[in-house]
């Protein structure tokens, strides 16, 4: 497994970046309505790009398939599985020769309705206890995030027990200055 990472995205020129991307993944970044949005999108799929070339020698631009969920897979290199984030500060990619998810959050002041509506009573009291709070819910936001994104299910009504299931192992790092949190996650 490979992580690709770029959290240089003020010097990220989304104009050339737009110029390099495959006619889909053009249309799905210019369908965000701020730029901050189109860039990250642009960059994420760009470390792809440089993923698959480094990685596998691929350098043809990478054009998507969605399974039952929505999880992407790349059409003729079903071989290779990879998956995507972005938030504000970071664009990130990871390659795998099994399944895998990844997550990546900025870490926002927290909201206690969202923490009672998606973490169970263990999770609560971790957060609670954290020394910094917001940090702790988006380390277990990303790790949650991350194994649905893994299993192809998307966000579902069941966020309270996403990380119980076992044969999923995970590793969740802070970014510098705690400014974002990102975990990938396999299958055991």
């Amino acid at each position: 497994m490979k992580l690709y990472l770029n959290d240089h995205l003020q010097d990220f020129d989304l104009r050339e970046a737009l110029a390099q991307l495959s006619d889909q993944r053009r249309e799905q970044a210019l369908k965000f309505r701020h730029e901050q949005g189109q860039r990250t999108c642009a960059a994420a799929y760009l470390l792809l790009c440089r993923a698959l070339a480094q990685e596998y020698g691929i350098t043809e631009r990478p054009l998507f398939g969605y399974g039952e969920h929505g999880k992407p897979y790349i059409i003729g290199h079903e071989d290779i599985h990879f998956n995507l984030s972005h938030c504000r500060e970071v664009a990130l990619c990871v390659v795998s020769d099994r399944p895998v998810g990844v997550d990546v959050e900025s870490v926002r002041p927290l909201k206690d309705g969202l923490v009672e509506y998606t973490m169970n009573e263990r999770e609560v009291a971790r957060i609670r206890q954290a020394a910094d709070p917001a940090l702790e819910f988006t380390r277990l936001w990303t790790q949650k995030e991350a194994v649905l994104k893994l299993t192809g299910e998307g966000i579902n009504n069941h966020l309270k027990a996403v990380l119980d299931r076992e044969g999923v192992t995970w590793q969740t790092c802070d970014g510098p200055d705690a400014r974002y949190v990102y975990t990938v996650c396999q299958f055991v």
